[in-house]
């Protein structure tokens, strides 16, 4: 999505704009909004738990967190947006006022006096407004509902989940479907083992059949009649659980690579074939070399992943997970990214990609092509 600038004297516009650039529409939460020089232009977004910033002894530590979150994306200013049930005004000091207070102690000497805002279930307004143009309850929601960036948001094409989790819910396949997708798994397995007893050439060829399958598949989900046919997904189940095809897998992701994914997996793979996988994962972190994410192969990689995660083993999905949530931080949806990266780490806590894309995400770094334009 385009970084949109919101002129500050409109708020309305921007409280229209950031269910948009999270993607969902955000319940007991804060948002933090970064605002760049020269004319306010909307950086980075960033969203967390409302009770988490609100915590007496945690709180103040995540606001500094944010605070500096912000600080590497240049903000020059910041609004904060508080999502809670009711107008929190006249309450006495409940959980929307001390997340406010611990965010505003935090960002006051870098960033200055931050603006408030709150959106209820029924309006928004401003938590320092006293007078008549914020009645109790705040103004009407509809009026966020009659924006121009809103217009243009929903003419561009862009949808807004109802919830968090909506964004990345991937809907299992029917059970008998799974059950033969897990007999074609195991079986996957089984010929791994065989391999492994056998010698290295043998899981060699385990492993490029494996990629194999996963170039066909990914070509069956770029075809329009392609996603009907009896796909391998327990092939692809099976192989991405080995971390040399999972990488293979990754590698295939970025343009330009023609058959390194192959290569990679090879018995005798080349001298020189480390340095072109770090040249192909620079396509995607390094702002000197990266590139955005391709379509429509983009969209036919996400469609083969998750056909993955939803034929296969429920709380076993880590390594697509893993790479469906690296595709949406590639794209530029951390909010995305963040909840498969959730699923992934719920089913395997210890996944290294997955702790290592977390620490991207939980940094804030943007993918290198966005740090690129910036």
């Amino acid at each position: 999505m385009e970084i949109t600038t919101v002129r500050m004297s409109e708020p309305r516009e921007l409280l229209a704009l950031i269910p948009h650039r999270l993607g969902f529409h955000p319940r007991d939460s804060v948002v933090a909004v970064s605002l760049r020089a020269p004319r306010g232009r909307v950086g980075l977004v960033v969203r967390v738990d409302l009770a988490h910033l609100a915590d007496v002894r945690q709180g103040p530590e995540l606001a500094r967190r944010l605070v500096a979150y912000l600080g590497r994306d240049d903000a020059e200013s910041s609004v904060l947006v508080l999502y809670t049930d009711d107008d929190p005004r006249g309450s006495g000091v409940g959980a929307a006022q001390r997340a406010a207070a611990h965010f505003r102690d935090a960002a006051e000497p870098a960033l200055g006096d931050i603006p408030v805002w709150v959106v209820t279930g029924t309006g928004y307004l401003s938590l320092d407004c006293v007078d008549d143009c914020c009645p109790p309850g705040g103004r009407p929601l509809r009026d966020l509902d009659s924006t121009q960036i809103g217009a243009h948001l929903v003419l561009a094409g862009s949808a807004v989940a109802d919830s968090r989790e909506d964004i990345a819910r991937i809907r299992a396949a029917r059970a008998e479907r799974r059950r033969t997708v897990a007999r074609a798994r195991r079986r996957w397995e089984y010929r791994l083992a065989g391999a492994v007893a056998a010698g290295p050439e043998a899981v060699a060829s385990w492993r490029l059949d494996s990629v194999v399958a996963w170039r066909e598949v990914v070509r069956r989900m770029s075809v329009a009649d392609g996603r009907g046919a009896r796909v391998p997904w327990g092939r692809l189940e099976a192989g991405l659980s080995d971390r040399r095809v999972r990488d293979a897998v990754l590698v295939s992701l970025v343009p330009g690579t023609g058959d390194l994914a192959e290569c990679s997996v090879a018995p005798a793979a080349p001298d020189d074939i480390d340095r072109a996988l770090g040249a192909a994962m620079a396509k995607i972190i390094d702002p000197a070399r990266a590139v955005p994410p391709p379509e429509p192969a983009t969209t036919a990689h996400e469609a083969a992943l998750e056909g993955v995660v939803a034929h296969g083993r429920t709380g076993g999905q880590a390594p697509a997970l893993t790479l469906l949530a690296l595709l949406a931080w590639w794209r530029g949806d951390g909010a995305r990214a963040r909840v498969l990266l959730d699923g992934a780490l719920e089913a395997e806590p210890d996944y290294r990609l997955a702790v290592l894309l977390g620490d991207a995400l939980g940094a804030a770094v943007p993918p290198g092509w966005v740090r690129q334009r910036d």
